[in-house]
């Protein structure tokens, strides 16, 4: 079995770059709408705006997790941590769905108290500030959730998942208010409830991120496109007559591939190895994401394979 490990620091490096600067992005959004949002919300009365500004200020936090973490898992590889450190992003993404499972408690708690206890209308001046606020968190989530596939990082996903829950509670918090400000006395808890609907929401997307960190973490299998990718590139490498089991695994914003290839049985270990590597250097230069490629080297024999197709 031969071990690819093709430096690829350029690429390494963009990607590199390209995390971090997102979470700078998501990290600097985050603390100007949070301090706009507990403004507003005092000032307009809506307790939907303070519950917005509560999950705001949790995304500092949990944006700033993300970006100590992604500085630890974008360095290299040690005699200690031979394949990485990037076992810790899904890790980080647990953190961030604490985050935002503790927002939602702290919300559903206060939207419960604010609901029995008489409280005055939100001011109607409020919804020409949350406009603004949502169509910049849609844009935050977007743009977060492409650099999440950019790069391949789980915590950026995470982090993207973030900014919409904060729309989605941005507009709970809209539609509140217009519900009384249009009806009048008596609906002054619309705004509450809606802040109630927001964090059901947020738990839900919580879920949706623990999940995709969870399969991370447990190497489930989920990259059938990437493994019909490597197969069709050994198809094309000279020397290679097909293959069998293919494993991929996600570490950080890279993958490590196991996979077994087929070679004419009667070549010589030398030449075997040969191959080997020059297989490796194909699916690098194909798919420069893929940091390790493990190559287990079997004979091709007809007889074997046109049985096992028939089976």
């Amino acid at each position: 079995m031969v071990r690819s490990n093709i430096s690829s620091n350029g690429n390494a490096e963009r990607t590199k770059e390209k995390a971090l600067r997102a979470i700078y992005f998501s990290i600097a959004g985050n603390i100007i709408l949070a301090c706009a949002k507990w403004i507003l919300g005092y000032f307009g009365h809506s307790f939907a705006i303070i519950a917005d500004a509560i999950e705001s200020t949790a995304d500092i936090f949990s944006s700033t997790l993300v970006y100590f973490g992604l500085r630890y898992v974008i360095k290299p590889a040690d005699e200690d941590h031979p394949y990485g450190h990037g076992k810790l992003e899904p890790l980080i993404s647990f953190i961030v769905v604490f985050f935002l499972i503790i927002s939602a408690a702290v919300i559903i708690h206060e939207a419960f108290v604010h609901i029995q206890t008489p409280h005055q209308t939100p001011r109607a001046f409020t919804l020409f500030f949350l406009a603004p606020f949502i169509i910049w968190k849609e844009y935050s989530y977007r743009y977060m959730l492409n650099k999440s596939s950019e790069t391949g990082s789980v915590a950026l996903k995470a982090d993207a998942w973030h900014h919409r829950s904060d729309a989605i509670s941005s507009i709970a918090a809209f539609i509140g208010i217009a519900i009384a400000q249009v009806m009048g006395p008596g609906y002054e808890a619309a705004d509450d409830w809606a802040a109630l609907f927001a964090a059901i929401i947020i738990v839900y997307n919580s879920y949706l991120i623990f999940r995709v960190a969870l399969g991370e973490i447990m190497d489930e299998h989920l990259y059938d496109d990437l493994i019909a990718k490597i197969r069709s590139v050994a198809s094309r490498v000279k020397g290679i007559r097909g293959t069998e089991k293919c494993y991929v695994r996600k570490s950080g914003m890279s993958y490590h591939v196991d996979l077994h290839a087929l070679v004419d049985e009667f070549l010589t270990v030398k030449e075997g190895h040969e191959l080997a590597h020059r297989l490796q250097d194909e699916i690098r230069l194909a798919h420069p994401e893929i940091n390790h490629v493990l190559i287990h080297i079997e004979p091709y024999q007809e007889e074997k394979v046109l049985y096992k197709q028939s089976k």
